[in-house]
């Protein structure tokens, strides 16, 4: 019997945007339900197994969700989160994890169904009014495509884009002019199904190889790394690291187009992509010795059946998916949106912007190499991307009402989904599109009939994870004057600085948890430093590479001579050689 259920908001999908944007419908008082496929919430940051996020990770860019998430990580996870060199925070997904499901037991007007894959889109007119599972039919007054792949958007058959566009569509500088073997290979970007392995530093059981095994199409996967250097790429807490590695490693594209086609078709996609990381994780024993297996007890069950019978615990619960079919929304985010202004360090400000992000743009398919324009700028001593800004409009379809998107299925172009499809991202989409619904609910009107303005000032003011929607180098989320500085960008978005720097002063501060060192600073080029030190020390090297994630640290460490005595606060990471600065004075 199919039993019926009403809510304010209903969220279907509890991965990463759909874990924020319920948490955050709920927070701000609507009653919501959060529909998941899997027992885990996060998604790519939980369940995918991608537990060393990219991107958003200057100290700036550290708030609302995103925010919280990173301070429940560093005060619940042993051993901190400096482990890899791809990250600056990687930690068990397990303690992830419990971070979601924690946020969403607390709120009494959360209703968590575990399980639920949607069969059916229900709608009147141009409005969607609900959605239809095997054992439930959810009716709700606004509702959220928060499914991996876009699955909302194609039961209900609301316009929708899946693939590339051509240069000729929006001029973006790094699409393609003609339709060519990479279009027609790899449609959308290659998932990767994650496996977590482990150092026994003993004999680790063995790992059988799957189907289709063949070790040359691995061969060559850390060439230029070496063997450390791609183990520690990343590497987790206890002993613990990722593989997530893209370079004849296991992501995976044969016949991605499989994902959108029949049930059949699909499930013969995945099996395959499980496949191929039991291979690559069989080939990297192979070749790295057997200290080396299948970590134990870091996955619930998985999605798939595999031929190791004991440690299926090692792999994801699903892929990592990097793109999705897409929603057509009132506006598409374009390539052009999230380059730097000329002569400038930021992207174009969008005046109805709820969310940031700052990364690279990323686009993964195997075997062949796609040259984009660059979004990278040099900033603490390392590549950083220049940020730039989500739009609330890209949220809304273009003709249907009732339903607004959380995840990869935003209103963004192929090329452009390389940058927006990060973690951080995409948790900030989600807050922004759970607070949204909440006030639709309040004010009892349709998404697209949301002022923008009543939506940023919501994100603003949240008592719980008041979320930056400016980006702005300088101002921390801490600064007394955080508030008053987004809003003066957002109310004139003509003076917002082109080098994302406002006038104000950022006062010195050292967490009490916080090693020293006393050292001597190397000035190599332009942000480019490294510190060696000279007290006594057991650790296995001297010398550092420098590098900071705190705005005013960046300018201290622009300004200092070569060879300066400096006494730094900070945190070592072995895996990436590197001495993270959170504060810093001359001995001179």
């Amino acid at each position: 019997m199919n039993q019926t259920l009403t809510a304010d908001v209903l969220v279907v999908g509890g991965g990463t945007g759909g874990s924020c944007a319920a948490i955050q419908a709920a927070r701000r008082g609507a009653k919501t339900i959060l529909v998941s496929e899997f027992p885990w919430l996060g998604g790519m940051l939980t369940s995918a197994g991608v537990s060393a996020p990219d991107g958003n990770e200057l100290e700036a860019w550290q708030t609302g969700l995103w925010g919280a998430f990173l301070q429940e990580l560093q005060h619940r996870q042993p051993g901190g989160l400096d482990h890899s060199w791809v990250s600056f925070f990687s930690y068990n997904p397990r303690v992830g994890a419990q971070i979601f499901a924690d946020w969403v037991h607390e709120l009494p007007n959360l209703h968590w169904i575990v399980g639920g894959v949607p069969l059916e889109v229900l709608r009147q007119d141009n409005r969607i009014t609900g959605v239809r599972f095997a054992e439930v039919t959810i009716r709700a007054k606004i509702t959220l495509d928060a499914t991996e792949l876009g699955d909302l958007l194609a039961l209900a058959d609301v316009p929708l884009r899946w693939g590339w566009e051509l240069q000729s569509q929006w001029g973006e500088p790094s699409a393609p002019t003609v339709t060519n073997s990479l279009i027609e290979q790899y449609p959308v970007q290659a998932p990767t199904w994650v496996v977590v392995m482990q150092d026994y530093e003993e004999v680790a059981p063995e790992i059988p190889s799957a189907p289709n095994y063949d070790a040359s199409q691995f061969s060559g996967a850390w060439n230029n790394y070496g063997a450390e250097q791609f183990i520690n790429y990343g590497r987790l807490p206890g002993g613990l690291f990722m593989i997530n590695w893209p370079q004849c490693g296991n992501d995976y594209g044969t016949g991605v187009g499989r994902l959108i086609g029949s049930d059949k078709a699909r499930w013969e996609f995945l099996q395959e992509s499980f496949w191929h990381t039991q291979n690559f994780a069989h080939y990297i024993q192979s070749q790295l010795g057997r200290r080396y297996g299948l970590a134990d007890n870091v996955f619930p069950q998985p999605y798939l059946k595999s031929t190791i019978q004991n440690q299926r615990s090692a792999f994801a619960l699903h892929p990592y998916y990097r793109e999705s079919r897409r929603v057509v929304g009132l506006t598409t985010i374009r390539e052009q949106d999230i380059l730097p202004i000329s002569e400038g360090e930021v992207a174009p400000l969008k005046t109805d912007a709820i969310a940031l992000g700052n990364y690279a743009n990323d686009h993964h398919y195997p075997g062949v190499g796609f040259p984009l324009k660059s979004k990278s700028i040099c900033w603490g001593g390392r590549w950083t991307g220049t940020p730039f800004t989500i739009p609330y409009s890209c949220l809304i379809p273009i003709a249907t009402d009732g339903l607004l998107v959380c995840e990869k299925n935003i209103s963004v172009s192929h090329i452009a989904n390389g940058a927006t499809r990060l973690q951080p991202v995409v948790m900030g989409i989600g807050q922004a599109a759970g607070m949204a619904a909440a006030l639709c609910v309040e004010l009892n009107c349709q998404p697209r009939d949301l002022a923008v303005q009543v939506l940023q000032h919501a994100l603003l003011h949240d008592q719980r994870a008041a979320a930056a929607i400016i980006p702005l180098f300088n101002l921390p989320p801490h600064h007394p004057d955080w508030i008053t500085w987004q809003q003066y960008y957002l109310n004139n978005p003509d003076a917002y600085p082109i080098n994302g720097y406002c006038p104000c002063v950022v006062a010195q501060s050292v967490k009490e948890t916080t090693d020293y060192f006393s050292g001597i600073f190397q000035r190599l080029e332009h942000q480019s430093y490294t510190f060696t030190i000279t007290e006594l020390t057991v650790l296995k090297q001297q010398t550092w590479t420098l590098v900071t994630m705190r705005s005013h640290i960046n300018q201290q460490l622009q300004m200092y001579p070569d060879g300066i005595p400096l006494t730094i606060y900070g945190r070592l990471n072995y895996a990436g050689n590197w001495l993270l600065v959170e504060n810093c004075s001359s001995d001179v």
